[in-house]
């Protein structure tokens, strides 16, 4: 079965003002729930105040948990910080550390939301309020989850937020594949960047990704990936500027699955970015890119390696974690 991480509060009602798709995440639970897949469902809790000031200035985690963001920092982000949207930001990064958590016990699993790779320490930009990759990522190493963790972000924008929150740290890596000329002006340094030309198509990008990823996963030898599965270099997505297909997105996720697969590495998928007028044509991308994940790792867990045996956890002991 593949594991799901979702919470009601990932639909929050959409502020005034706001351009950002607040349907999207439910749009992806009713499409996993109406598929054919068997599915397990799991819910998070806030991400606790220390571990998101483990990431973030505390200041601007106060201004967030209590609503009050000032107006300069809301334009940032890219809509008001209400107190519901406070409380959806606060569960999301609780999500992607369930998820984590799922993927050291059964080698896959997936959040419905996440990906907020533009939050930086003291501010939250390009529709993120919190980093919850970064969160995520410095609570497992702090905390000997895993030794190092690997994020890997394929979205169409670079994880500039992501980079930033977690420079300097021998224990996690980033990896950021992305359209050179999109958002954000100013790119943060990744380590290792992947800047790709506008209208880059499936073969040169999957080229590209394999032939770059490849060595930095061997080099650095993850227990665990957090992967950033934006769905926006599709060539129609209306913030994207790369040329995937809906089959080289495909392809991206067996490509993904395949390299950690082989190496016995555990992989947590959060949604990332997916734009466009249709929120349900956006919602099947996601729910395609989780399913497609989820089903490479069950396929191969028909008849595990001896290498997957670290992933087998008790259930005693995923319960302490979280």
């Amino acid at each position: 079965m593949i594991a799901l991480v979702h919470h009601p509060d990932y639909v929050a009602p959409a502020p005034a003002r706001s351009t950002y798709q607040w349907n999207k995440n439910g749009l992806i639970r009713d499409l996993l729930k109406a598929s054919e897949a068997e599915l397990e469902w799991f819910e998070p809790e806030p991400m606790p105040v220390a571990w998101l000031e483990a990431a973030h200035d505390a200041d601007y985690v106060a201004e967030v948990l209590e609503a009050r963001v000032p107006a300069g920092k809301e334009r940032r982000i890219g809509f008001p910080v209400t107190p519901l949207v406070a409380r959806r930001a606060a569960v999301v990064p609780g999500g992607t550390w369930l998820a984590a958590q799922l993927a050291l016990d059964r080698g896959f699993a997936a959040n419905t939301a996440g990906g907020s790779h533009h939050a930086l320490a003291d501010t939250g930009a390009g529709f993120c309020v919190f980093n919850d990759l970064a969160v995520t990522a410095i609570r497992l190493v702090e905390e000997r989850s895993v030794e190092r963790v690997l994020v890997v972000d394929c979205d169409v924008h670079q994880g500039d937020g992501t980079a930033a929150l977690t420079a300097g740290r021998p224990d996690i890596a980033t990896y950021s594949i992305h359209a050179e000329k999109n958002f954000p002006v100013r790119k943060a340094r990744s380590t290792l960047d992947v800047p790709l030309a506008d209208g880059v198509g499936d073969e040169a990008y999957l080229d590209t990704l394999r032939e770059t990823l490849t060595p930095l996963i061997d080099a650095f030898q993850p227990a665990l990936v957090l992967y950033q599965a934006g769905v926006d270099p599709f060539a129609g997505d209306r913030l994207g500027r790369l040329s995937l297909t809906l089959d080289g997105l495909a392809r991206r996720e067996a490509l993904i699955a395949g390299l950690m697969i082989d190496r016995g590495i555990a992989l947590a998928s959060t949604v990332g970015g997916g734009y466009g007028l249709d929120a349900m044509e956006v919602a099947r991308r996601h729910v395609s890119s989780i399913l497609a994940l989820g089903r490479a790792f069950e396929k191969k867990q028909l008849h595990p390696p001896a290498h997957f045996l670290p992933w087998a956890r008790s259930v005693a002991g995923l319960d302490d974690a979280h």
